[in-house]
Formats: structure tokens, C-alpha cells, sequence
């Protein structure tokens, strides 16, 4: 556990560990703090997390030899990493957290993705190495601390070199769900994945927001909505569902995750532990039913996106709002795909040939022929 003050007679103690980056760098405390009011103890709590952080990453010589220049290290603290980034930010301490944040460049940071991933795509380089960078850099600016930095990503030349380099394509097209491909994928999922899918599929919610919704707090069914959880700057936002929908999660016992308590507040409405736990389940339903198997993000979102804007040429504003994109632009450029482009194309065509002999009165072969009467 963080460490924390608690009373002990006329005075507050502290205990738990010290954490850094999710994991605990210190043993546990168990000490008083000095102080008979609650404030202080917590300021005790906080200069002593500050002090032994600082002792972890820059060295046992933190202290006595405070650093002359504003270090990756340093920004790193002022940082409050979500958890995917905490993860990131280790391998790449490793390697800048000495230096000075005056001394980072650009440049050092795009290489910096090849150096710690040679695996991997352009794409995941942005993501681990190039966001995060720049995110701790940039907040240590928003406080004052040294410059901010711009780093762009990488040129469409080099994510087809690292593609050729790797083996592996990135940014494969991704194939939207459907109705016919939910419909068969139900035929022999178990209950609740294709209670999983039909949701998703309707919603446009993702995965991770499905799994967390909580049967009491995320479902009000007597009035046929539902809450999609919080996730992405967007706050929890209760849509109203078809009652094709409402009777489909009606359906669904009261679930608790594999592994899980029994109590009230570990009940879910599918079911599921976190974003992993329906893999399994929804690869078989799919190698069952004789399907492509779809990503769950592929299934749902993106089949979202594609039905309602593609396929049934719903609004974008109301496709956006009920969605939950603020930003229609994004969701027609990455959540609407090409579809049926020959056979689409061909019949604009014809449409447009028939529109144009009917006007004029002459037809294209007829039109042609007089042409090759004419040269003969």
C-alpha cells in the first residue's frame, strides 16, 4: 500500500511503501511522522515519497549532490504517467534519464524507437517511445521547468522500411463487423460473449468499457438505457438502447469475474475480469461458426462506425454523439472502410449512363456504331 499517515495517540505515524512507476522501491514504514495534526503528516508522506523517488533514479548520491541541470529523470517525476505509460517510461529512463532535457532532440528521440524496439513498427515506436516523451517533457514546460519539444512522427518511407525490415505489415486493414457476421458468431458463442458482441456491435463501445460496467451502476433497463463508462476524455454517458438490446442484457444472470470476491461491488454486467478474459471464448465462437476472427475493437467499434455511417448513411452528428466521438472527423477517417468498391463503382457508372441516354436520346453502342458506320 502507498504510504499513508494514521493516528497513534497524540501524534500521526506513517506506513505502506513508497511506489514508483506502480511498484515499491523501499520497505515498509511503520514510523511516526512528528506531527499531532493530520496536514502534517501528510506533508511528512509526501517529502519522504519525493525524497526516496529522487534516491531511485538519479542514485544514492541524490541527496548530497543535487543534479546542476534539469534531467529526464527529473521531468519524470514532476509526471503522473498512467499506467501503460509508467511501463514505457522504464527501458527509456535507462537510457535519457541522466541527460540533460536541454539535450534531447527530435532526432535522438525517433532513433531512440529502433534502439529499444527493432521489432517493432513506426507506429508502436510513436506510442511507446515518442508520446511519452514528449508528454513528460512538455509537462515539465507546463510547469515552468525547461522547453517544450515537438517531435513528428515517422515518414510513410519509413514505416514501409521498417515494415520491409521486420517482416510484418503494419496498419493492416481492419475488417468492420457486421450483422451477418454477428449473427453467425452468436449461433456459437456462449451466452455472455454474444451478449458481448451484440453490445459493442449496437453501442460502438469498446471493450475495456464493456467489461467494467457494473450491473446497478451502468444499467437502468426499466428505462431502456444504458452507461458507457468513462474513457478517453470522455465522461460516463448514459445512451437510450433498443429493446431488442435491453432484453438481451435483461437475459444475463448477476455475473462475478473468474477469481473475483463475491461482493456487490466486483459484480460486472458480462462477466469478464478486464479486456482479456473474453479472447478465448470469442476465438472458438468464431472458428465454430466458420467467421473471420474479428478483434473485439473490429467487432464492435469499428462495426459501429462502418453500419452507421457506411452502410445505413446515418448522420455523422448523430452517429458521433451516440458513439461518443466528439471529433466526426476521426471517426470518418479510421471507423468508416471501403466496401464493395468495384461493385459500388459500376453501378454509379451505369446510373449515370442511363440518366445521360435518357436525356440525350442516344445510346452509348448506338452512338458508337454510327461513329464506325461513319469511318467505314
Amino acid at each position: 500500500m502507498p504510504l499513508e499517515p494514521f493516528r497513534r495517540g497524540p501524534t500521526w505515524w506513517a506506513r505502506g511503501r513508497v511506489e514508483y512507476l506502480g511498484a515499491p522501491i523501499t520497505d515498509y514504514y511503520r514510523c511516526s511522522t512528528g506531527a499531532s495534526e493530520e496536514a502534517g503528516a501528510w506533508d511528512w508522506c509526501r517529502a519522504e515519497e519525493e525524497r526516496q523517488i529522487r534516491r531511485h533514479v538519479l542514485g544514492e548520491d541524490a541527496e548530497t549532490q543535487p543534479p546542476a541541470k534539469f534531467t529526464f529523470a527529473d521531468a519524470v517525476l514532476l509526471y503522473k504517467p498512467s499506467e501503460a505509460d509508467a511501463g514505457y517510461l522504464v527501458p527509456i529512463l535507462t537510457k535519457l534519464g541522466s541527460m540533460a532535457v536541454a539535450d534531447i532532440t527530435p532526432k535522438l528521440v525517433r532513433e531512440l524507437g529502433g534502439e529499444l524496439y527493432p521489432k517493432a513498427s513506426a507506429d508502436t515506436w510513436v506510442r511507446h517511445v515518442v508520446t511519452p516523451v514528449r508528454s513528460v517533457i512538455n509537462n515539465a514546460h507546463d510547469l515552468g521547468h525547461c522547453a517544450p519539444i515537438r517531435i513528428k512522427g515517422y515518414s510513410k518511407e519509413e514505416r514501409v522500411a521498417q515494415d520491409l525490415k521486420r517482416g510484418r505489415k503494419s496498419r493492416v486493414k481492419k475488417t468492420p463487423g457486421s450483422w451477418e457476421w454477428l449473427l453467425k458468431f452468436r449461433q456459437h458463442a456462449p451466452r455472455r460473449h454474444a451478449a458481448l458482441a451484440m453490445f459493442m456491435f449496437m453501442t460502438g463501445a469498446r471493450i475495456s468499457q464493456a467489461v467494467a460496467m457494473h450491473p446497478d451502476r451502468h444499467l437502468r433497463l426499466d428505462q431502456n438505457m444504458v452507461c458507457i463508462p468513462a474513457a478517453k476524455g470522455h465522461d460516463d454517458r448514459w445512451i437510450t438502447v433498443p429493446q431488442e438490446l435491453v432484453r438481451e442484457l435483461a437475459s444475463l444472470p448477476r455475473l462475478y469475474p473468474r477469481g473475483f470476491e463475491r461482493t456487490q461491488d466486483n459484480l460486472r454486467v458480462f462477466g469478464f475480469a478486464d479486456r482479456s478474459s473474453p479472447r478465448k471464448g470469442w476465438a472458438k465462437a468464431c472458428k465454430l461458426a466458420g467467421i473471420d476472427l474479428l478483434p473485439f475493437h473490429a467487432a464492435g467499434r469499428h462495426g459501429f462506425g462502418q453500419e452507421m455511417n457506411v452502410r445505413q448513411g446515418i448522420d455523422e452528428k448523430a452517429a458521433g454523439e451516440f458513439g461518443g466521438w466528439s471529433d466526426t472527423s476521426l471517426m470518418r477517417r479510421t471507423y468508416t472502410h471501403a466496401e464493395q468498391t468495384a461493385e459500388k463503382i459500376h453501378e454509379a457508372q451505369l446510373r449515370g449512363l442511363r440518366a445521360a441516354e435518357e436525356r440525350t436520346k442516344l445510346t452509348l453502342f448506338s452512338a458508337g456504331a454510327s461513329k464506325r458506320k461513319e469511318r467505314a
